[in-house]
Protein backbone atom coordinates (compact mmCIF):
# COMPACT_ATOMS: atom_id res chain seq x y z
CA UNK A 1 0.00 0.00 0.00
CA UNK A 2 1.72 2.99 -1.14
CA UNK A 3 0.59 6.16 1.97
CA UNK A 4 1.73 9.58 1.50
CA UNK A 5 0.24 13.07 2.63
CA UNK A 6 -2.80 11.29 4.29
CA UNK A 7 -4.70 12.20 7.21
CA UNK A 8 -6.94 9.30 8.68
CA UNK A 9 -9.42 9.71 11.57
CA UNK A 10 -9.98 6.77 14.22
CA UNK A 11 -11.30 3.10 13.23
CA UNK A 12 -10.47 3.51 9.49
CA UNK A 13 -9.84 0.06 8.00
CA UNK A 14 -8.06 0.38 4.36
CA UNK A 15 -6.67 -2.63 2.99
CA UNK A 16 -3.56 -3.35 2.31
CA UNK A 17 -3.71 -4.10 -1.54
CA UNK A 18 -4.93 -0.50 -1.89
CA UNK A 19 -2.73 2.73 -2.53
CA UNK A 20 -3.95 6.32 -0.83
CA UNK A 21 -1.90 9.76 -1.49
CA UNK A 22 -3.37 13.28 -0.82
CA UNK A 23 -6.14 12.60 1.13
CA UNK A 24 -8.46 12.71 3.67
CA UNK A 25 -10.33 10.48 5.59
CA UNK A 26 -13.06 10.06 8.15
CA UNK A 27 -13.63 8.07 11.51
CA UNK A 28 -14.87 4.81 10.56
CA UNK A 29 -14.21 5.06 6.50
CA UNK A 30 -13.51 1.25 4.94
CA UNK A 31 -11.81 0.62 1.82
CA UNK A 32 -11.41 -2.26 0.42
CA UNK A 33 -8.95 -4.51 -1.67
CA UNK A 34 -7.06 -3.25 -4.66
CA UNK A 35 -8.37 0.79 -4.56
CA UNK A 36 -6.61 3.20 -5.98
CA UNK A 37 -7.57 6.66 -4.24
CA UNK A 38 -5.77 9.89 -4.80
CA UNK A 39 -6.18 13.46 -4.75
CA UNK A 40 -3.57 16.27 -5.28
CA UNK A 41 -1.54 17.88 -3.03
CA UNK A 42 -2.97 21.33 -3.47
CA UNK A 43 -6.58 19.52 -3.41
CA UNK A 44 -6.87 16.94 -1.08
CA UNK A 45 -9.48 14.36 -1.77
CA UNK A 46 -11.70 13.29 1.25
CA UNK A 47 -13.86 10.99 2.32
CA UNK A 48 -16.39 11.67 4.62
CA UNK A 49 -17.28 9.39 8.07
CA UNK A 50 -19.04 6.00 8.04
CA UNK A 51 -18.41 5.77 4.16
CA UNK A 52 -17.50 2.09 2.26
CA UNK A 53 -15.47 2.09 -0.56
CA UNK A 54 -15.51 -0.88 -2.46
CA UNK A 55 -13.11 -3.59 -4.28
CA UNK A 56 -11.56 -2.26 -7.79
CA UNK A 57 -12.56 1.19 -7.29
CA UNK A 58 -10.63 4.35 -8.44
CA UNK A 59 -11.28 7.61 -7.37
CA UNK A 60 -9.19 9.80 -9.27
CA UNK A 61 -8.99 13.31 -7.87
CA UNK A 62 -5.72 14.04 -9.29
CA UNK A 63 -7.38 17.12 -11.52
CA UNK A 64 -9.61 18.38 -8.77
CA UNK A 65 -11.30 18.14 -5.95
CA UNK A 66 -13.23 14.87 -5.09
CA UNK A 67 -15.61 15.02 -2.23
CA UNK A 68 -17.07 11.99 -0.41
CA UNK A 69 -20.06 12.78 2.04
CA UNK A 70 -20.69 10.79 4.89
CA UNK A 71 -22.24 7.13 5.55
CA UNK A 72 -21.69 6.99 1.23
CA UNK A 73 -21.76 3.16 -0.12
CA UNK A 74 -19.83 3.17 -3.15
CA UNK A 75 -19.77 -0.27 -4.47
CA UNK A 76 -16.95 -2.32 -6.54
CA UNK A 77 -15.39 -1.48 -9.44
CA UNK A 78 -16.55 2.11 -9.42
CA UNK A 79 -14.38 4.84 -11.60
CA UNK A 80 -14.50 8.49 -10.25
CA UNK A 81 -12.38 10.94 -12.38
CA UNK A 82 -11.76 14.75 -12.64
CA UNK A 83 -10.69 14.96 -15.76
CA UNK A 84 -11.20 13.04 -19.07
CA UNK A 85 -9.79 13.24 -22.87
CA UNK A 86 -7.54 11.82 -25.01
CA UNK A 87 -4.23 13.39 -23.04
CA UNK A 88 -1.54 11.57 -25.02
CA UNK A 89 -2.42 13.73 -28.47
CA UNK A 90 -2.59 17.26 -28.65
CA UNK A 91 -3.74 16.57 -32.64
CA UNK A 92 -7.13 15.26 -31.20
CA UNK A 93 -7.41 17.37 -27.80
CA UNK A 94 -8.12 19.60 -30.78
CA UNK A 95 -11.31 18.26 -31.60
CA UNK A 96 -11.98 16.62 -28.00
CA UNK A 97 -10.48 19.26 -25.58
CA UNK A 98 -9.47 17.72 -22.03
CA UNK A 99 -12.77 17.86 -19.40
CA UNK A 100 -11.26 19.01 -16.15
CA UNK A 101 -14.17 19.53 -12.97
CA UNK A 102 -14.99 18.66 -9.21
CA UNK A 103 -16.97 15.95 -8.36
CA UNK A 104 -19.20 16.06 -5.17
CA UNK A 105 -21.21 13.60 -3.63
CA UNK A 106 -23.32 14.62 -0.56
CA UNK A 107 -24.21 12.59 2.44
CA UNK A 108 -26.17 9.18 2.17
CA UNK A 109 -25.23 7.99 -0.96
CA UNK A 110 -25.03 4.34 -2.64
CA UNK A 111 -23.11 4.80 -6.02
CA UNK A 112 -23.79 0.94 -7.50
CA UNK A 113 -20.71 -1.63 -9.21
CA UNK A 114 -19.64 -0.81 -11.99
CA UNK A 115 -20.49 3.00 -12.21
CA UNK A 116 -18.23 5.69 -14.05
CA UNK A 117 -18.49 9.29 -12.88
CA UNK A 118 -17.21 12.09 -14.88
CA UNK A 119 -15.62 15.59 -13.93
CA UNK A 120 -18.19 18.55 -12.82
CA UNK A 121 -20.55 16.26 -11.05
CA UNK A 122 -22.75 16.19 -8.48
CA UNK A 123 -24.77 14.02 -6.79
CA UNK A 124 -27.32 15.04 -3.88
CA UNK A 125 -27.86 13.59 -0.89
CA UNK A 126 -30.38 10.34 -0.44
CA UNK A 127 -29.42 9.30 -4.10
CA UNK A 128 -28.77 6.32 -5.74
CA UNK A 129 -26.81 5.80 -9.08
CA UNK A 130 -27.52 2.54 -10.45
CA UNK A 131 -25.24 -0.02 -11.11
CA UNK A 132 -23.26 0.36 -14.29
CA UNK A 133 -24.30 3.67 -15.05
CA UNK A 134 -22.49 6.62 -16.87
CA UNK A 135 -22.85 9.77 -14.79
CA UNK A 136 -22.15 12.57 -17.00
CA UNK A 137 -25.15 15.27 -15.18
CA UNK A 138 -25.52 16.56 -11.56
CA UNK A 139 -28.75 14.65 -9.50
CA UNK A 140 -30.77 16.40 -7.50
CA UNK A 141 -30.75 14.99 -4.17
CA UNK A 142 -33.53 11.89 -3.33
CA UNK A 143 -32.92 10.59 -6.56
CA UNK A 144 -32.44 7.36 -8.88
CA UNK A 145 -30.62 7.59 -11.86
CA UNK A 146 -29.15 4.63 -14.05
CA UNK A 147 -28.14 4.02 -17.79
CA UNK A 148 -25.80 5.23 -20.17
CA UNK A 149 -26.11 8.10 -20.10
CA UNK A 150 -27.95 8.08 -16.71
CA UNK A 151 -30.70 9.48 -16.42
CA UNK A 152 -33.27 10.41 -13.71
CA UNK A 153 -35.58 7.33 -12.86
CA UNK A 154 -37.83 8.62 -10.09
CA UNK A 155 -38.05 10.31 -6.98
CA UNK A 156 -36.86 8.86 -3.73
CA UNK A 157 -39.31 11.20 -1.66
CA UNK A 158 -39.68 8.09 0.81
CA UNK A 159 -36.70 8.23 2.22
CA UNK A 160 -37.21 12.32 2.46
CA UNK A 161 -39.92 11.99 4.31
CA UNK A 162 -38.79 8.72 6.80
CA UNK A 163 -35.24 11.10 7.17
CA UNK A 164 -37.09 13.99 8.47
CA UNK A 165 -39.21 12.12 11.11
CA UNK A 166 -35.58 10.26 12.13
CA UNK A 167 -33.12 13.83 12.49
Amino acid sequence: MEIGNIQIGHDVEVDSTSSLNNVIIGNHVRIAKYCSVYGHKDHLLEIGEFSYIGMFSVLNGYSNKVTIGKYVSIAQNVNMMTDSGPNASSLMQRFYPITKGPIIIEDHVWIGAGVIIMPNVVIGRCSIIAANSFLNCNVKAYSLFGGNPARHIKSLDSIKDYEDKEI
